[in-house]
């Protein structure tokens, strides 16, 4: 199978079914960002985070591609074939969010992102899903998704923060409270 198809050299893409859309269409940012943040997570994988997190951030690309496909095929395309984003993807976040927060101090500040190289990259993953987020939200207002999907990124968001503050904890490294400059 070739790599290039050449479909897409007038500035349009297919949607899942066939429906052809600009590239700069707003369901293409929405699930292009959801691609991004699945290749930000590959980037904190290969830092080699802990046993644990590198766990957790396998099944979670594993998710994002679910997202994406859920995101590339209109609502009116519900054919069986495509998996979509379900309450359940959100509780098992939850459930991760849960667990991993006993196991870290309680925040008195708010924090600067960085730390350790994983712990970093997670950081800016935080932040590409709240940008994707934002897309998806938008999308949500002009044509029919799931709705979870926007809770799914809303929650992935929190995950990705609690993560990164236990990347930090569990490679040594402090956290950098944010301090107010005083004029």
């Amino acid at each position: 199978m070739k790599i290039y198809t050449t479909t897409g050299d007038q500035g349009e893409t297919s949607l899942f079914g066939g429906r052809r859309v600009p590239k700069d269409a707003l369901r293409i940012e929405a699930y292009g960002t959801v691609d991004e943040l699945n290749s930000a997570l590959g980037v904190a994988r290969a830092w080699k985070p802990a046993k644990e997190i590198d766990e957790i951030l396998g099944g979670l690309q594993n998710d994002l591609f679910v997202l994406g496909a859920d995101l590339a095929t209109p609502a009116e395309k519900q054919n069986g074939i495509v998996e979509r984003i379900q309450r359940e993807h959100i509780t098992h976040i939850e459930r991760i969010i849960d667990t991993i927060e006993t196991r870290l101090k309680p925040l008195s500040s708010f924090i600067v992102p960085g730390g350790s190289h994983v712990a970093a990259q997670l950081h800016l993953a935080r932040t590409i899903c709240r940008r994707a987020e934002r897309f998806v939200v938008r999308l949500s207002r002009e044509e029919r998704i799931e709705p979870s999907c926007v809770v799914f990124l809303n929650r992935l968001s929190d995950l990705l923060f609690v993560l990164a503050r236990y990347a930090n904890q569990l490679d040594g490294v402090d956290e950098t409270p944010w301090v107010a400059r005083r004029k």
